[in-house]
C-alpha cells in the first residue's frame, strides 16, 4: 500500500502517483503516526477552504509550525475571521487589481535587467538562481521597503526557511536560524521606519490600525516575514515549473511561444503548482467518506492532488495550456484566497514573456544537474540549469 509522507523527498519529487492512489482509494487518508488526516479530492478541498468555521487556520497552515501561537510566525495566515479579515484588510491595499496592474512596468524592468545578466554568459544559466528567483524578491522587497543591497540576504534566508532534510518532520536548525535572522531584520526595518517613514508597505502598516488600535512591532514583523518569503519563493518555483513543463512537451512549448504565455502560467498552476497542501484544525466531529474524524484533528488539504482530479479535469495528467483551468484551486478559495495571487500571475507572465521574446523555443534543461527544493508544502526547483539559443 502506498504511504503519504509529505516529508519524504522521493514523494516531494514525484507526488502524482501517490496523489492518484489517494484520490481513488483513500480520499480520506489517516497517517496516525504523523498525526493528520488528508483530503485529496477536489470537491473536499474546495469545500474545506470555503468553510473556515469547520476548518480553522488558528493553528497555522504547516505541519512543522503547528499550534495556537502559529500567528507569531505566519501572521494572518494563522487566523480565522473576523481577526483574519481585519489583518488581511490592512495589507490588501497593496495588492488590489489596480495596484497590481500598476506594478507591471516595474516587474518588466526588473525582469529585463536580470534576464540581460543571465544571458550575458552566452546562453547557459540557472533559470532559478539567475532569473526566476531574483525578480520576485526584488518586486516584493520594493513594495515592503527593503533596500536593494539587502535583498540577496532576504533571498538566502527565504530559501533556508524552505529547506527540509529528508525525513525530518520537525523544524530543522537551518530553518530556526533563518527565521530568527528574518525576524531580526524586519524588526530593525520597522524601527527605522518609525523614525523615518517612507512610501512603502512597512511604513503603511506602522500607521495602520486594527480594531481601532495601532499595530505593534509584534503584529507587523510577522506580516513582513510572510510577504517577504511567500512573495518570492512560490513565484520563483512557479516559473521554474512552467519552464520544466514546457521543456517536457515540445508541442505545448511551441504553443506557449505562439502567444500562449497566459495559458502556460495557468496550466502550470493546475498541473504543477508550487503550493501542494495546507493544514487546518477540524473544529467539530465530521464524517468524511464514511469515517468520523474527531474535532481537534489536523487535516491536510492536498491542493496538488485536487488540481489533478479527473472528476473535474479531463485527462488531468496531460499538460495542456489551452485547457479551461477555471475550477483549479492553486491559490485556495474563500476567505483565505492568496492575497498575492494577482501579483504572482503578473510576475510569472512577464518573466515568461521576456524569455519567449529573447530565446528560441528549443531550449535544453540539464535535469541531471538540476536540484529540487525539498519542502512538504512547496513544490519546485532550487536550480534548473538551462541552455538556450538567442533570437
Amino acid at each position: 500500500m502506498p504511504r503519504y509522507d509529505p516529508f519524504d523527498h522521493d514523494l516531494q519529487s514525484d507526488p502524482w502517483p501517490t496523489y492518484e492512489w489517494l484520490r481513488e482509494e483513500r480520499p480520506l487518508y489517516h497517517a496516525e503516526d504523523l498525526g493528520f488526516h488528508a483530503l485529496s479530492r477536489h470537491a473536499d478541498v474546495d469545500a474545506a477552504y470555503r468553510d473556515t468555521a469547520l476548518f480553522s487556520s488558528s493553528h497555522g497552515v504547516t505541519l512543522e509550525q503547528w499550534g495556537p501561537d502559529a500567528h507569531r510566525f505566519s501572521s494572518f495566515l494563522a487566523m480565522d475571521p473576523p481577526r483574519h479579515t481585519g489583518m488581511r484588510a490592512l495589507v490588501s491595499a497593496g495588492f488590489t487589481p489596480r495596484r497590481v496592474r500598476e506594478m507591471e512596468p516595474v516587474v518588466r524592468r526588473l525582469a529585463v535587467r536580470h534576464l540581460d545578466a543571465a544571458l550575458a554568459g552566452g546562453g547557459t544559466f540557472d533559470l532559478i538562481g539567475d532569473y526566476a528567483a531574483k525578480v520576485p524578491v526584488d518586486v516584493i522587497s520594493t513594495m515592503i521597503g527593503v533596500p536593494a543591497a539587502d535583498r540577496p540576504r532576504i533571498r538566502t534566508w527565504s530559501e533556508r526557511l524552505l529547506e527540509r532534510p529528508d525525513g525530518v518532520r520537525g523544524v530543522p536548525g537551518s530553518m530556526r536560524e533563518a527565521n530568527r535572522a528574518l525576524a531580526g531584520y524586519y524588526a530593525d526595518l520597522v524601527r527605522e521606519r518609525r523614525r523615518e517613514p517612507a512610501d512603502d508597505l512597512a511604513s503603511a502598516l506602522i500607521h495602520a490600525e486594527a480594531g481601532g488600535a495601532a499595530l505593534t512591532d509584534r503584529d507587523i514583523v510577522p506580516v513582513l516575514m510572510l510577504l517577504g518569503v511567500a512573495g518570492n519563493e512560490t513565484t520563483a518555483k512557479l516559473v521554474g515549473n512552467a519552464w520544466h513543463a514546457a521543456w517536457r512537451d515540445p508541442g505545448q512549448r511551441e504553443a506557449a511561444w505562439d502567444g500562449g504565455v497566459a495559458g502556460w502560467v495557468e496550466e502550470t498552476l493546475r498541473w504543477d503548482g508550487p503550493g501542494q497542501m495546507s493544514a487546518r484544525l477540524l473544529t467539530a466531529d465530521t464524517v468524511f467518506h464514511g469515517v468520523t474524524v474527531p474535532a481537534g484533528s489536523r487535516v491536510l488539504l492536498l491542493v496538488g492532488a485536487a488540481n489533478r482530479d479527473p472528476r473535474v479535469f479531463a485527462d488531468p495528467g496531460r499538460f495542456d495550456i489551452g485547457r479551461d483551468t477555471g475550477d483549479a484551486v492553486p491559490f485556495a478559495v474563500g476567505p483565505h484566497f492568496c492575497l498575492g495571487a494577482g501579483l504572482a500571475r503578473l510576475e510569472a507572465r512577464v518573466m515568461l514573456e521576456e524569455l519567449t521574446a529573447r530565446v528560441r523555443p528549443g531550449y535544453e534543461i540539464d535535469l541531471r544537474a538540476a536540484r529540487r527544493a525539498y519542502n512538504p508544502n512547496v513544490h519546485g526547483f532550487a536550480t534548473l540549469p538551462t541552455t538556450v539559443g538567442l533570437r
